[in-house]
This record gives C-alpha cells, structure tokens and sequence, in this order.
C-alpha cells in the first residue's frame, strides 16, 4: 500500500544504513531540523552554537523579475502588452534577484554532540572560506539519501497533492519531520512555530501538512455513526 510520508522509525532505518559518518549525519540534519537540503548543505562550523543549542540555516532563492524594456514597469510572465505604457511587450527585460532569509533554529543534544565528534574526526570541508560541515553538492546529497532507502528496504512515496509515485529524497525527509510535528502539536500556534521553523513565507504552505496528519474529519464522520 502506498503512503505519502515516513515515519519516524523508517528515518532511524535510514540513518542506521549509512555507511559514513558523514552521510548519518545529513540524514540526521534534514530530519531533525526540518530543512532544505540547500540549506543542510550550506551549513559551516560557525553556524552552530554548542553552547545554546542552535543553529543558523541560511536559505537562497533566485527570482526573476520581468520588466517593459520601454518604461520598465514590472511584467507578469504572460503579459503581452505593458499596463504602464500600453506598448506591445515582443520581450521583456529580466532580472534575477536573489533573495536570503536567515533563520536560527534549535537542535537536540544528540544530533549536536554528533556534529562535535564529526568535527573532531575531521569531518568539516573548506569552501568559500568556509569549513561546511557536509562538503558535497545537492546531486550527491540526493545519491546518498536514494541508496540509504535503497538498503533500508524503504516504500517509495506517493504525492499526496499530484498522486505521483516518488522515491525518498531529501524533501521527503523535511515532509516527515512537518508531519510529525503536527501530528503531535496540531494547534494554532503550534502551525505558526512550525511555519517559522520551516521558513514558510506564507501559513498556507505548512497547512498542507495539517491536511496530510490531520485524522479528524475521519473521527468526526465515524461519530455520526457510532451506535
């Protein structure tokens, strides 16, 4: 039967199959932070903070803003003539903006004291002037994650939005830990902090994972009809 999450004991199946240090470790961080893999990958030494419990996840997002090459009002995408001018728009000039948003989050003393043995193994990779603690990119990242499911005997997923069977990949390791957390804090502000957490830019985003959790529409139908 397919399913459209992990649980938290098929994450633990997946950290355990790791054969490296390295590779429990970013199964670790995706799950017990929640993030993106970019944002896993983009996390240095300096980022964490042993003596209270945090760590800083930097996320970057490339926009393109398209704009009449006459006037330069802002365009949409299928804009044909410029709502500013009037003029017929044969193209548009582009821009791409990046956009960071930087967020600190807590991290439990196991998943610290990992990182601290890593780093002492010598673990941390120089890049930019940085020592990144998880010094491979995203293509790779994924590998590692698609042959831990591979070894841990793990279901492919299925999309509870488009219906489309998926392997296990890094976002569905962030997907786990939402569904988690509201399967244990469904609340209003339990659905905010998460939404801060996650780094939702809107609540409607995280509310998808309410859907995805959520058993109470089932238990209010089934009290309709207890006897």
């Amino acid at each position: 039967m397919s399913k459209a999450y992990l649980e938290p004991d098929e994450i633990k199946l997946l950290e355990d199959s790791a054969g490296y240090l390295r590779d429990k470790l970013l199964i670790r961080l995706l799950f017990r932070l929640g993030c993106r893999i970019s944002e896993a990958l983009g996390i240095a030494v300096g980022d964490v903070d042993f003596d209270k419990g945090l760590v800083t996840i930097e996320h970057l997002k490339a926009r393109l803003k398209l704009s009449c090459p006459d006037c330069g009002t802002r365009l949409s995408r299928a804009a044909k003539f410029c709502s500013g001018c009037g003029g017929k728009v044969e193209k548009a000039v582009t821009q791409e903006k990046e956009h960071r948003r930087v967020r600190t989050l807590p991290l439990d003393i196991a998943t610290l004291e990992m990182i601290r043995d890593y780093i002492d193994r010598g673990g941390p990779v120089s890049s930019g002037g940085k020592q990144l603690l998880i010094g491979i990119n995203r293509h790779r990242a994924w590998q590692i994650v698609t042959n831990c499911a591979k070894k841990a005997g793990l279901p492919e997923l299925v999309n509870p939005e488009t219906g489309r069977i998926q392997k296990v990949s890094p976002h569905r390791i962030r997907d786990a830990f939402a569904v988690m957390a509201v399967k244990v804090d469904d609340s209003t502000d339990g659905v905010r902090l998460l939404q801060q957490h996650l780094g939702h830019a809107s609540i409607a985003t995280t509310m998808k994972y309410r859907k995805i959790a959520g058993e109470e529409q089932k238990d209010w139908y089934d009290k309709l009809w207890k006897e």
